[in-house]
């Protein structure tokens, strides 16, 4: 019988991601509830151990090959079904990142059991099953999971969980793990990334975003919501409206068919609230709206409504920002 919850933990340019911590933090929770340990599969050349054990894990996990130097799909795929059919996990956690995205479908397929993905919730209910709850249908509706099969899968939102606190007194074991893998399986991997410009936090990842919309009129209007952003040491964010006209690259996009983001402030300047808009920013803690339009539907939504001309307010804000970092 599966007596663990193993999470996933994703490093990027040599740290782990905080998202991976708070998938970490969540799992920690839910093996208390069933009393059983945390495992954290970690894929990098670096011991990590002590950062993992302080989030909760019980043991940490180094998956080491010469083919997991980069990413593949099909190499990371292949080291999680691995490593769950070694050890016969309950549950397998890992967060909704691009990555936890693309090759954790691949893996629950292997193992021939379901995936939950981009949940807001995760609890165990009944003594031991885990309930997962996920957005459905643009955001209108929330279902109610409960994986029938064994590992139960789920990726977990970016920062919708709680990323905890640390506790620096935890230990955890360790082990290292060699997973079969040959390179005639792998079929493509990741050679190179490369950053917007201007980019400088991650969208889905980001605390706060500042994004702009129609109502911005043109292309050279975002370098005001860059700077907005950049003031607050958040990110930028645009509506599909933007994206569309051709203001704004879509790697900034924020909605149904752009990203999904879960920041504690989200702003939004010039955006009107179309229900595409709102399925990627909804679970947002809090959220500013800056329109003109006072019926604008993004004010149903909004916990602070700012109506007037964001020609005026959004430099005035970003004035303000600096004079109290100053």
């Amino acid at each position: 019988m599966a007596q663990r919850i193993l999470v996933f933990i994703e490093e990027r340019q040599g740290s782990v991601k905080k998202t991976s911590l708070e998938a970490l933090f969540a799992a920690r929770k839910l093996a208390d509830d069933l009393k059983e340990p945390v495992t954290a599969l970690h894929i990098g050349a670096d011991d990590r151990t002590a950062l993992l054990a302080s989030y909760g894990a019980d043991k940490v996990v180094r998956a080491h090959h010469d083919l997991l130097a980069s990413y593949s799909p099909e190499g990371f795929a292949a080291t999680v079904v691995e490593y769950a059919r070694n050890t016969s996990p309950r549950i397998i956690l890992a967060s909704a990142t691009a990555m936890g995205r693309d090759f954790l479908p691949r893996a629950a397929a292997r193992l021939q059991v379901g995936l939950a993905q981009d949940c807001t919730e995760a609890r165990i209910v009944e003594g031991q099953e885990l309930e997962c709850v996920r957005p459905i249908f643009a955001g209108k509706a929330y279902a109610r999971l409960r994986p029938a099969m064994t590992p139960a899968m789920a990726t977990l939102r970016p920062n919708v969980f709680s990323l905890g606190t640390a506790d620096a007194s935890r230990i955890a074991a360790t082990e290292v793990f060699s997973p079969s893998l040959s390179a005639e399986k792998i079929r493509a991997r990741v050679q190179e990334v490369k950053a917007a410009a201007g980019q400088k936090v991650v969208l889905t990842e980001a605390n706060i975003i500042v994004s702009g919309g129609r109502g911005l009129k043109g292309p050279e209007n975002f370098a005001m919501i860059q700077e907005l952003a950049d003031a607050l040491g958040g990110a930028m964010g645009a509506s599909r409206a933007a994206v569309d006209a051709g203001w704004i690259d879509h790697p900034y996009q924020v909605g149904q068919t752009g990203k999904t983001v879960s920041p504690t402030l989200y702003i939004a300047c010039g955006i009107s609230g179309a229900i595409q808009h709102l399925a990627g920013m909804s679970t947002s803690k809090y959220i500013v709206a800056i329109n003109k339009d006072p019926e604008a539907p993004i004010f149903k939504l909004a916990d602070y409504g700012i109506v007037g001309d964001l020609f005026t307010i959004v430099p005035a804000l970003t004035q303000e920002v600096k004079k109290l970092k100053s």
